[in-house]
């Protein structure tokens, strides 16, 4: 994903990657990236739970209009199931 923002970005339009696999992000390096430890395949959050994916894309849109250097940023929730 990285590399087709880098894309987007040479043509004017900020981008911002949500990411569940922090190592990945880093290697591919992308202009800006939101992190949650969350497991594979939920980059949103749990499914069915509206409350909490809008807040994550609150949370992507406010970034995307602060961030003003590159960079991977940590969102502090955590997953609340035990078991996924």
């Amino acid at each position: 994903m990285g590399l087709i923002q880098r894309v987007i970005e040479a043509e004017g339009m900020a981008t911002i990657a949500i990411s569940i696999q922090r190592e990945l992000t880093e290697a591919v390096n992308p202009p800006r990236a939101l992190f949650l430890r969350w497991p594979f395949g939920h980059p949103l959050g749990e499914p069915f739970a509206v409350r909490q994916q809008r807040r994550i894309l609150e949370e992507a849109f406010r970034h995307l209009e602060t961030m003003t250097e590159p960079g991977i940023i940590d969102l502090p929730y955590r997953w609340r199931r035990e078991q996924y």
